[in-house]
């Protein structure tokens, strides 16, 4: 159990110390308290009081016997048993939970408001009925006379609630306004403008404040809370608050509650929840838990308050000064006040303790029973001007021992600073540093069982790279830059780390002796930029690469219009004939008239006839047209085929002639 206290308020945290996970057996349980001291000191007020990942939402019945959370993952509600301290039941939902309310005096009568536009209803059984509303809800309260539910959506209203005195209801809009509503006669009664009495002259607000909480107090009081950290008190016969209370974190006001016995007002945000006096606005204690909160319940009539957080265990704390325990956790007041009258015992500055051998080594050993020490545990208290005044006459150079190893620290610490040197290899010498600081960064977080792993720089595999002049990295090019866009940044911190190697290498060829570096503060100047995104430098390294194309662009146009333009000559080839352009021309106009027109104009031509058929059907024939080339051919062809038949005219003629002499001899 942890104690911390505020304006001498003591706050007790019940839900302080570790939790075991639930798989666990029991008899592990038991033995990791038999080890563990801070498990075995820790308090269970109620048995597996958490959710699996984020508590939402938390309420307390009327009767008080039952605590009601909300939470995920997967959406679930939980229902605790404060006579048994113990979970009764768990209810698994389609979707998440925005916010639920306990219509009976138990848990018989439940109602969840969900993120999906769906309203379901729970009986004692579990599951009754499920509804949808026309948009996704924020809020609702309950009517009990006319068992009216009034829900509040998004785009108009933030939250609600009904005055259980005369039941009016009001609701907080986006634009930072309280409307009130009679829903009697179902008619607007009245207007308060929160957002501009939120606004002081010490108040710092970006934006507009909205109202994202509400809470009625009695028949005339009404506290409302800003998105931007105000809790305002109004008497409903006013249109000015009475007070206006400011968390000074900016951050959106989740819970309002009033506790009675001490008029006192609790406020929360994410961050802190402050108690303060509804009259005057002091402070009386406030408390920071360590996760961001999302819900606050009081436990009625009692000192006790309920969180629900960011995170999977939800916090109880215990404020006696506000009321007694609940009588389901009486012993709580015995053990707070077992606590108060033996408050753990506590060793003052001005006091040092020692032990016998160190009494003997100052030469105080016969201090021992005189009032100048006291006994405790296995040594003495003893003042600590008295100790400072026997260790300098003991030992007179204490001091400058001191003083000297002081200093050495001090040097040593300089020495961690300076540059080392390291031998880098000419080609790619950017990329070798970056894999020698890669694998210092393992040697300090590798664990001492992971084997080592082999440097690239060391493995011929990869020695080449480091060699050929082939292999250096173009970090100027497209591609590389836009792989790469963060490691720009880097690259500039390893230039100028490289450049102060250089010159260190520069000096160690000069002197002999190695000279003692400067501490660099290169890498300690400029604190890393992990805020800019990955898609923001892409971007920027993209909008580089245009300007330098349009730069480029511009360069080779005004060289183009240095350089005068020369006529150009072509040589036809032999057989060919130069047509004009007005040939493509004709071709073009052809080619855009119809079908019909096309095939008029060859009719004129002679190139194509068409003609009836004695089945009543249309016969067309044409003529392709040659080109010259093709006609040449032709001619060309027909003259050889001509001259061969000349030739084998005369061999007939040659062969009879000799025949019929042959004959006549």
């Amino acid at each position: 159990m942890q104690v911390s206290s505020l304006n001498e308020v003591k706050i007790y945290s019940l839900s302080a110390g570790r939790s075991l996970p639930e798989w666990l057996s029991d008899r592990k349980k038991r033995a990791l308290q038999k080890k563990d001291v801070d498990i075995r000191r820790r308090i269970e007020l109620i048995q597996d009081f958490e959710m699996p990942t984020v508590s939402t939402k938390i309420k307390v019945s009327r009767d008080g016997q039952y605590i009601m959370a909300a939470g995920t993952y997967k959406p679930r509600v939980r229902c605790y048993d404060t006579y048994q301290l113990s979970q009764k039941f768990e209810r698994c939902l389609d979707s998440e939970v925005v916010t639920f309310e306990i219509l009976s005096d138990d848990y018989s009568k439940i109602v969840f408001l969900q993120c999906g536009r769906f309203v379901e209803f729970h009986s004692q059984h579990g599951h009754y009925y499920k509804t949808r509303i026309p948009k996704f809800g924020r809020d609702f309260s309950y009517h009990y006379p006319s068992c009216d539910l009034y829900f509040v959506g998004a785009r108009e209203s933030n939250v609600c609630d009904i005055n259980p005195v005369h039941f009016l209801f009001a609701m907080g809009t986006a634009e930072g306004k309280v409307e009130c509503w009679d829903p009697r006669t179902r008619n607007r009664v009245g207007v308060l403008d929160c957002a501009l009495s939120s606004v002081t002259a010490d108040a710092e607000i970006d934006g507009l404040p909205s109202v994202s909480a509400l809470k009625f107090d009695g028949a005339l009081n009404m506290a409302v809370g800003t998105t931007t950290g105000q809790v305002l008190l109004y008497d409903l016969r006013s249109s000015n608050p009475l007070i206006v209370k400011d968390h000074h974190y900016g951050l959106p006001i989740k819970s309002i509650q009033f506790q009675h016995q001490l008029d006192l007002i609790i406020s929360a945000d994410s961050r802190i929840i402050k108690m303060w006096n509804k009259d005057t606005g002091k402070i009386f204690t406030s408390m920071e838990p360590e996760h961001d909160i999302n819900d606050v319940c009081l436990y009625p009539n009692s000192g006790m308050l309920m969180t629900a957080n960011e995170a999977p265990k939800m916090n109880i704390y215990y404020i006696p000064v506000l009321g007694p325990a609940p009588k389901w956790c009486s012993f709580l007041d015995n053990l707070t006040e077992e606590l108060e009258e033996s408050p753990e015992s506590t060793v003052y500055d001005d006091y040092k303790f020692v032990t016998r051998k160190d009494l003997e080594n100052l030469g105080l050993a016969h201090l021992i029973g005189s009032s100048l020490l006291r006994a405790y545990m296995h040594g003495f208290f003893m003042d600590i001007r008295l100790y400072h005044k026997a260790k300098m006459m003991a030992n007179p150079f204490a001091y400058e021992e001191y003083r000297r190893e002081k200093i050495r620290q001090k040097i040593e610490e300089t020495r961690a600073q300076r540059v080392q040197l390291k031998k880098l290899p000419k080609v790619n010498k950017e990329l070798a540093l970056k894999l020698i600081e890669e694998e210092e960064e393992q040697q300090v977080t590798r664990k001492r069982k992971q084997k080592n792993l082999p440097s690239l720089l060391k493995d011929d595999r990869f020695k080449v790279m480091f060699e050929n002049p082939d292999f250096q990295v173009d970090e100027q090019s497209e591609e590389f830059r836009l792989l790469n866009p963060l490691v720009s940044k880097i690259s500039e911190k390893r230039k100028r780390k490289l450049k102060i190697l250089e010159e260190l290498e520069a000096q160690e060829q000069e002197e002999e002796e190695e000279p003692e570096g400067k501490a660099s503060d290169a890498e300690s100047s400029e604190s890393s930029d992990d805020e800019k995104g990955w898609v923001e430098e892409v971007r920027k390294q993209r909008k580089l690469l245009r300007q330098e194309e349009k730069v480029k662009r511009q360069e080779r146009f005004k060289e183009d219009q240095q350089t005068l333009l020369k006529p150009q000559f072509f040589e036809i080839k032999e057989g060919e004939e130069f047509r004009s352009f007005k040939d493509s021309a004709k071709k073009q106009k052809l080619m855009k008239k119809t079908l019909g027109d096309r095939l008029k104009l060859e009719e004129k031509l002679g190139t194509l006839n068409v003609s009836d058929t004695t089945v009543g059907s249309k016969q067309a024939t044409f003529k392709l047209k040659k080109s010259e080339q093709q006609k040449k051919q032709q001619e060309a062809e027909k003259q050889h085929r001509q001259e061969r038949k000349t030739l084998r005219r005369s061999a007939n003629h040659l062969k009879s002639k000799r025949g019929r002499g042959r004959l006549f001899r």
